[in-house]
Formats: structure tokens, sequence, C-alpha cells
């Protein structure tokens, strides 16, 4: 009776193992590299601002609302670091909208350079931290866009890939 029920356990197991998990929908994919993306280059662009290669604070994403002073200090850096993962899931979703079927590295450069024009020249008034382009030193300029580049080649390039990975899936299920 007792190897039974231990038979019985192993078989259970072995059933278990064998299921497959299910894979993630496109648009959890999607969530998942725009939190991901805005986090880790929100970081990133964090190590830039304590290695004074830029004026630009990750919590400058808080600065159109008056929260006081703590924005400004470390917890305000993390905050604008996690509040950057939220934002950066619609920016996913934008990328998904327009430019998702190309499959090269240019789209997400060109991407992220229109990102950079939106949040320094268009979004400027918003930010009353963030200094005009005229203002800005080179190595802020130059820092921040090349964050940018690289974040917009990170979410183009990443969700351009799930998609064309989920094309090449689901063409290969038609053929069988």
């Amino acid at each position: 009776m007792e190897k039974e029920t231990k038979q019985d356990q192993n078989d259970q197991e072995q059933l278990e193992q064998d299921k497959k998990e299910q894979p993630l929908s496109f648009t959890s994919k999607i969530v998942t590299i725009g939190i991901v993306g805005g986090v880790f280059w929100g970081l990133i662009g964090y190590l830039t601002y304590l290695f004074k290669f830029t004026k630009v604070p990750p919590s400058l994403i808080l600065s159109p609302w008056a929260l006081g002073e703590w924005k400004n200090e470390q917890l305000g850096q993390w905050i604008g670091i996690l509040a950057m993962g939220l934002v950066s899931i619609l920016v996913a979703f934008v990328y998904k909208v327009t430019l998702v079927k190309i499959n090269n590295m240019l789209a997400g450069l060109g991407y992220g350079l229109v990102l950079w024009v939106i949040v320094f020249y268009l979004l400027n008034p918003m930010f009353p931290e963030l200094p005009s382009i005229m203002k800005l030193d080179k190595n802020t300029m130059v820092t921040t866009i090349c964050l940018y580049l690289l974040y917009g080649v990170f979410i183009g390039y990443s969700i351009s890939f799930e998609y064309h990975e989920n094309q090449q899936a689901s063409t290969s299920y038609s053929n069988k």
C-alpha cells in the first residue's frame, strides 16, 4: 500500500514536470520590456548623474509636481527611477503601435533620438528644473543623447525581436 502511494506521488510529480509553461503574451512581454528598459536605463542615468557626466537626475521626472525637497534627495532619485519604469511601459506601447515591424537597430536609434527631442525640447517647459538646451553643458547633452539612443535601441530591438519571433512561430504552426 505504501509503495502504491509513493508511486502515485512520483507519477504526479512526473506529470507536473512534463507540463510546459505557458509563454507570456506579446502584451505582457511589451510591459516587461518597458519596465526593465525604464528601470535599467534609469539606473544607468543615475550612475552618470552620480559621476557628474550629466546634470539631469532621475528625479527630474517628478519635478512637474510640488512634492517637497525629498524628491531631490536619494529617495527621490529611486522613486524617479521607478517612475521611469512606469512611463516606459507607455513608451514601449507607442513603439509597438508605430515601429514594431521594422526589425533593425536604426529604428530604435531613431526612436531614442525622437524621445530625446520630445523630452528636452517639447516637454522642457513642463520640467522647471531642466535648463533649456542652450544652457546645458556639452557633457550633459552628449550623455543624455547617448542614454536615449541606447534606451531606444533596447526598447525597439526587444519589441521588434519578440514581434518577429511571434510571426515566425505562428507561420510555422500554420505550415504543420
